[in-house]
């Protein structure tokens, strides 16, 4: 390894090629983070060298390249391990000079920039050995097209690319800085100087026997943001035995897939995103090793992976092609709102609702080649017994932390047992486990979860669609019944309707008392009131009065559980039809989502007290459900605050001000106009905008996450400070 501190015209002068793999990233700097900062720093230095220090330079950052093996008399070239976004935007940068050089007439500078982007015709064997770089083959075209385009530079012409850009950006910057004044050519011959002498780069040089993805690694160990699937790639083809030409074909065979939209799209997972790439790699791995490790160190295990077992690259790139082919074609089909889905495809879209990749393992796993011989209705139905898993689980609210760890372990006990009786094997591991993280809750559990609860609140709109989704599947005879339908019903389409809406008071009065009324809000959210329809039905049928939305329903629906609804609801739909449908739906759902007879379960989660939860105003501000800036007001008149007009913002901290006096809580700034005394601010403070409380703008965020019937955790009780001297304020 040798290190010196080089200047640009050192770099590209003597006839070579620096060669970017084709497995490093493709260029992604872009004008506002690289190329106008990196345009500043040229036109500070030349006003720092002009004004205050003649010796001044200024540092580019590190590149590192190591020598490739060559024959005797042919360009020599060096392989670009690290800073190949740099190079490139150095190139793009001087030919950019050079063609403006061409373009004013000035052919002696131009001719000091030339050496710098072309090699002498001498040297050139083919026609790609005129550049001093030769970059990854998805930016080839864009590179090559602007850089051997003829001045002036027509860019209408020149193939649509993000190194087309930057070369114009740095032409364009170029020609107004030199102006068309007397001393135009003056600034280019100090400008020329500058970019060839005063700019610096560390540059480091391996020599071919040294390790490159030792030094790849390290480097990019400081922050640089590569993906596991950018680490994966590089050690796969660093490693990967043949002579250049071997390597690419097997890239553009087994792994240039990865570096398309659909792979490069970033997912989320709990908290973190990760492209598409990286998440599938991580979870082959565990399907391959079945073993739990972060997604941070799934790198870490590829190579020892690598090292340890598969050994052959070659071999397994192969067999990860097979295994993404097969994954993007489970998801894509899911994605499909129409239609029969396969068994593995319907699993995928059930489960990947309740926000869960952690069966995506066993999905992999499944189709490795080591299980080929599990018959297909054995593989139906280990998903069938899965997904009854996952959703139970879910209606339950069984915790999910350890979810992974229970996944490996089942995979590792399924690994020892005869592919014949993999289906009754997975059975009987759910069955006998009464750990919380891995228990199969039972019907009674389930009967107590959903009997009386408040399910719109309770579970997020996309869980509670399918599972609405689902038991319409089932009386139509979709996945295993007997078809009776046209079809499933349409998935992810439908809007989720109260058929005694939520705002009943002015359509459906009653003469209740305020414990009466309170008992209707609670009943209206639960499942036997919710049903599917069109978003054009729904917003038609609003708030109306049952025998609106009955006629409704009946002349356009086509959807059986519905159906199902109007015939018990007639004539009339009330608090005890819904408890009835409630029950009948339960009923449904144990079939849709059987266990085995006779399993009970882990009956301590049946007793479960409901979750409690402490959410801040600044949460709300920073997943999106209320924006800084935002004016508050008084919601009610309390009896001891005078002042009628009160007003607060939103800080985007979540602290509440009144004037300049900033207040931590909504109630804190709701005492400090209530001389003191306890009030809660949640029921105090208003939108201005809207009139929402924030108390309603909180309940609704906690149902849109599930956790509708969760208990709020106040800083005062829920009814502090509720004297009112009016309903509202005027």
């Amino acid at each position: 390894m040798k290190t010196d501190v080089v200047k640009p015209k050192e770099v590209f002068y003597n006839p070579t090629q620096l060669v970017v793999p084709l497995f490093q990233r493709p260029y992604v700097w872009s004008k506002e983070t690289q190329w106008e900062p990196l345009w500043q720093d040229i036109v500070r230095l030349i006003q720092v060298i002009s004004e205050h220090n003649p010796l001044a330079t200024h540092f580019l950052g590190a590149i590192v390249i190591q020598q490739m093996p060559t024959t005797l008399g042919a360009l020599p070239a060096w392989n670009v391990i690290d800073g190949q976004q740099r190079l490139t935007t150095l190139q793009l940068l001087l030919d950019a000079l050079h063609s403006e050089l061409l373009r004013r007439h000035w052919p002696a500078l131009a001719e000091q920039i030339e050496p710098l982007v072309e090699n002498p015709p001498a040297y050139r064997e083919t026609e790609t050995d005129r550049y001093k770089l030769w970059p990854t083959n998805r930016d080839r075209d864009g590179f090559a097209s602007v850089m051997s385009a003829t001045t002036p530079v027509d860019y209408s012409k020149v193939a649509k690319s993000r190194l087309g850009d930057a070369h114009r950006f740095f032409a364009e910057s170029i020609a107004a800085w030199l102006g068309d004044g007397n001393h135009a050519e003056r600034r280019a011959r100090i400008l020329v100087a500058t970019i060839m002498d005063r700019l610096e780069i560390a540059s480091i040089r391996l020599d071919t026997n040294e390790d490159a993805q030792a030094i790849f690694e390290t480097l990019n160990a400081r922050g640089t943001p590569l993906s596991a699937a950018d680490l994966i790639k590089n050690f796969v083809f660093q490693n990967l035995p043949g002579n250049s030409a071997d390597i690419e074909k097997a890239y553009l065979k087994y792994w240039a897939d990865f570096e398309t939209p659909w792979w490069e799209t970033e997912i989320t997972t709990g908290r973190i995103k990760n492209p598409r790439a990286s998440l599938f790699l991580w979870q082959w791995l565990t399907a391959r090793t079945l073993l739990d490790f972060p997604i941070r160190e799934v790198f870490t295990q590829f190579k020892h992976y690598v090292n340890t077992v598969a050994k052959d690259i070659g071999a397994f790139l192969p067999q990860i092609k097979a295994a993404a082919d097969r994954y993007r074609a489970i998801i894509e089909g899911a994605e499909q709102p129409h239609g029969p889905l396969s068994r593995a495809e319907l699993f995928s879209y059930r489960v990947g609702t309740l926000d869960s990749e952690i069966g995506r393992p066993l999905l992999i796993w499944l189709d490795e080649p080591e299980q080929a011989t599990v018959p297909a209705a054995d593989r139906n139905r280990i998903l069938g017994i899965l997904e009854s898993w996952f959703v139970r689980r879910t209606l339950v609210k069984a915790p999910s932390q350890g979810s992974n760890r229970f996944v490996i372990d089942l995979l590792q006990h399924l690994s020892g047992q005869p592919k014949e009786a993999l289906a009754d094997a997975v059975e009987a591991y759910l069955v006998s486990n009464h750990t919380a993280v891995g228990y199969w809750p039972g019907d009674d559990e389930i009967r107590a979860a959903l009997t009386g609860a408040t399910a719109y609140g309770k579970y997020l709109r996309v869980r509670l669609r399918m599972v609405l989704e689902a038991l319409e599947d089932a009386k139509r005879g979709y996945p295993d019944g007997a078809k009776l339908a046209m079809g499933p019903v349409a998935r992810g389409k439908g809007s989720i309707e109260h058929l005694m809406p939520q705002k009943w008071g002015k359509s459906w009065p009653a003469s209740f008392t305020p414990n009466e009324k309170a008992e209707r809000d609670r009943v209206v959210q639960q499942l036997g009131n919710l049903t599917l329809v069109t978003p054009p039905l729904n917003a038609k049928m609003s708030n109306g009065p049952w025998s609106t939305k009955r006629l409704h329903l009946e002349s356009v629906s086509d959807v059986l559980i519905t159906n199902e609804a109007l015939k018990l609801g007639n004539p009339v739909w009330d608090e005890a039809k819904i408890q009835k449908r409630t029950a009948l739906l339960i009923g449904q759902i144990l079939q849709v989502w059987p266990a085995p007879a006779g399993h009970v379960g882990l009956t301590a989660a049946t007793t479960a007290a409901p979750s409690t939860v402490t959410v801040d105003v600044a949460q709300l501000v920073a997943e999106g459900w209320l924006r800084a800036g935002t004016v508050l007001k008084q919601s009610y008149r309390a009896a001891y605050i005078e002042d009628r007009e009160a007003i607060a913002v939103v800080a985007q901290d979540g602290r509440i001000y009144i004037g300049e006096k900033a207040y931590n809580t909504p109630s804190g700034a709701a005492q400090a106009l209530n001389s003191g005394r306890s009030i809660n601010g949640w029921w105090f403070w208003a939108i201005a905008d809207s009139g929402k409380r924030l108390y309603d703008l909180r309940n609704e965020y906690l149902q849109n996450i599930g956790e509708g019937d969760a208990q709020v955790v106040d800083e005062v009780p829920p009814d502090a400070g509720h004297t009112f001297v009016d309903d509202a304020v005027e």
